[in-house]
């Protein structure tokens, strides 16, 4: 298998890391490029020793250049970013004929003007908006497969959206009352040292927090109103719990169609999406079966009493949520196999 050489700008947090230990077993990959300006000259191995004797783990970090990465051959770029810096970099390397995956909320969304209404600053190129593919692998394989640029989905959205779009577009449910929590581990606030991250505060405890507008609502909002067809507006309330990694999600919404057609709906969407696990009805998905791996797993319930639907998913935030979604993303627009590097990189 000829590889694709790539970077990985930001490769010391986080997300970095588990792109890393993705991508350093794909067989399609060569990693040609990390960067962090922390840790600028360091090598892999000093960075993080567990990568001590593996191939490639004596790549130095180096700073970001464009011109550098093409010389290099990098032809894939992969953004581990906070969001408005991601852009700063996404479009020279787009100009320089470098492909993008970002992994931050910069090209996520189609609407600029939602982008600064959430995000708090304008967006700087509206127009890469517009061509960027949303990062949702299942539901816009045939989109990324040919994009120059994807913004990848966020963990909370894709642990939200893959269980509703099947319903909301197949008109099951209804729209206008869906209600979602959803629990998250504490590394889906990245390498944040901030008071209420610590482990004397996380431990033992859990809080809800970002209500009632958390960021992500921009663009769950944005891919439920895109499959109804007509403005979606839900609530959503996230929760912060004492381990590293996973979210769990509980959506509650009205019933309209049978609950065999809901079934049916999802066996439909995700016959062949080799990520989606669905544990059908009566089933209850548990995030340590799907920490550190690319699998989301989906169940589902009827309340009679209620006439609602009791959607449940679980994924880990650091892999289906971000890193491991990447690479499948990764997969798509290199016209590899689409599992390929992410049935054996658990560990």
């Amino acid at each position: 298998m000829k590889r694709v050489k790539v970077a990985i700008l930001g490769a010391n947090g986080h997300t970095g890391y588990e792109l890393l230990n993705t991508l350093l077993k794909h067989p399609g990959v060569e990693i040609s490029t990390i960067t962090s300006r922390k840790e600028k000259g360091r090598r892999l191995n000093e960075v993080f020793p567990r990568y001590q004797g593996w191939p490639g783990s004596d790549l130095a970090f180096s700073e970001a250049n464009p011109a550098e990465l093409v010389a290099r051959g990098v032809t894939v770029a992969f953004l581990a970013l906070p969001h408005a810096q991601a852009y700063q970099y996404a479009l020279p390397l787009l100009e320089a004929g470098i492909r993008v995956i970002d992994l931050s909320a910069d090209f996520r969304l189609r609407s600029a003007s939602l982008y600064e209404q959430y995000y708090g600053i304008p967006h700087p190129s509206p127009e890469t908006l517009q061509e960027a593919v949303y990062g949702l692998p299942e539901i816009y394989a045939k989109e990324i497969s040919d994009a120059r640029i994807v913004g990848s989905a966020g963990c909370y959205p894709t642990s939200i959206l893959l269980p509703l779009l099947p319903l909301v577009q197949a008109k099951l449910i209804d729209p206008s009352f869906i209600v979602t929590n959803s629990m998250s581990g504490v590394s889906g606030a990245g390498q944040n040292i901030s008071l209420p991250y610590l482990f004397v505060e996380c431990n033992e405890s859990v809080r809800a927090y970002g209500a009632p507008s958390h960021r992500h609502l921009s663009e769950i909002e944005q891919e439920l109103s895109l499959a109804q067809g007509a403005p979606v507006t839900i609530s959503f309330t996230p929760h912060l719990i004492p381990v590293t990694r996973g979210i769990h999600t509980t959506t509650i919404a009205p019933l309209t169609g049978t609950i065999e057609e809901v079934g049916e709906a999802f066996e439909q969407a995700y016959q062949s999406s080799p990520f989606v696990r669905l544990k059908g009805l009566g089933g209850f998905p548990d995030t340590k079966h799907v920490t550190n791996t690319n699998f989301i797993d989906i169940g589902w319930h009827q309340d009679t009493r209620t006439g609602r639907l009791i959607l449940t998913s679980a994924e880990d935030n650091l892999g289906k949520g971000a890193a491991t979604q990447a690479v499948q993303i990764f997969n798509l627009m290199t016209k590899q196999d689409e599992v390929t590097g992410l049935l054996s990189s658990f560990h």
